[in-house]
């Protein structure tokens, strides 16, 4: 072995264990405001609740992180409570089906503790409505017994800060929406913004990469930080076994080439979609469930992977009959788009 790639091998490899996807994450997870990168309204926002509370010598105001896969929401979460000098309990919607597994959760907080839900849309409606009552007066209602001996006893709770993430927030019922102090409405990333991020990623994983480098993958990130990252592991990883670990922007096009990543920031799988309305249904519209089965993909990874990105990029338009590819769609797949529909073909 090459002593340049044994020396890359001891610092970026240090430990197989360690080169998961989770380890990863959060060795580059940013720990403060301040080291976030982008959101710069949202920061102020959420900086501006901290101090508040602080000064006031009270919990934090509810806080509801909406926004795409990726952009950082339950990274602010761990920053609110690390800022806070609070602890954080963590959760998910899903893993709350029943008004019992909550009042478990909320009950077992500790004053101030900072409670963190994951696509809290995805909670069970009677969940929900046991989350009003301890929003509000951090208080909840426990029916002990059923039928006509049943009761309903009260319990207080210590004060706490719910941070809620969701990528659905038309989901929320309006009564759960209303609770919180904040809503903080996260965009995609700027080409610029990204490349802040690849640039604190690569410097803490001591890669030398130049300015061209740090271009290229973040105009194929999609406008999302977790994507970025994620593109500058594998060209690391390719750089390390091909290139004896010197990255530069050659290095970055052969990378994303094998994993299939093209110009715009499109996989396999969004290749496949518009290849399906073009090819396969001739450019008519498709409903959501027949691309799914002519795909063999599930509708829901169609609807919140793929599909938002292609709509942001004008590749394709949602109408009432179906999905359907633009003429920007069609000249991304090298096709010549048809003389029909102005509204979609011009």
């Amino acid at each position: 072995m090459p002593e340049r790639l044994a020396t890359m091998s001891d610092e970026l490899l240090s430990s197989s264990a360690e080169d998961s996807d989770l380890v990863f994450e959060s060795a580059i997870r940013p720990q403060s405001l301040s080291e976030f990168v982008g959101q710069e309204k949202v920061r102020s926002q959420i900086q501006l609740l901290i101090d508040a509370a602080a000064i006031q010598q009270r919990t934090a105001d509810h806080i509801l992180l909406a926004g795409p896969p990726g952009l950082g929401k339950t990274t602010l979460a761990m920053i609110v409570a690390s800022e806070s000098n609070r602890p954080l309990r963590m959760t998910s919607g899903p893993a709350i089906q029943h008004a019992g597994d909550l009042a478990a959760v909320l009950s077992s907080l500790t004053s101030g503790e900072v409670l963190f839900i994951d696509e809290i849309h995805r909670m069970s409606r009677s969940a929900e409505e046991m989350l009003y009552l301890a929003m509000e007066d951090f208080r909840v209602d426990i029916m002990v017994g059923k039928g006509a001996g049943a009761t309903s006893i009260s319990l207080d709770l210590d004060p706490f800060t719910l941070v809620g993430a969701t990528t659905r927030s038309g989901l929320l019922p309006n009564p759960l929406r209303d609770r919180f102090g904040f809503t903080a409405n996260l965009d995609f990333y700027s080409n610029e913004e990204l490349e802040r991020v690849v640039s604190r990623a690569a410097n803490l994983m001591k890669l030398e990469i130049d300015s061209h480098s740090l271009s290229l993958i973040a105009s194929r990130s999609r406008g999302t930080p977790r994507i970025a990252n994620r593109l500058l592991r594998r060209v690391r990883d390719f750089a390390l076994v091909h290139h004896e670990g010197a990255v530069q922007k050659s290095t970055v096009s052969e990378a994303l080439d094998l994993y299939e990543v093209d110009a715009l920031g499109l996989d396999r799988l969004d290749r496949a979609v518009l290849e399906t309305l073009i090819v396969k249904f001739e450019g008519k519209p498709v409903g959501l469930n027949t691309l799914s089965v002519a795909l063999g993909e599930e509708h829901e990874t169609i609807e919140s992977v793929v599909e938002p990105f292609l709509l942001r990029t004008g590749l394709i338009a949602r109408t009432s009959r179906g999905r359907q590819a633009t003429a920007a769609g069609y000249r991304h797949m090298g096709i010549t788009p048809p003389k029909l529909e102005p509204g979609l073909f011009d």
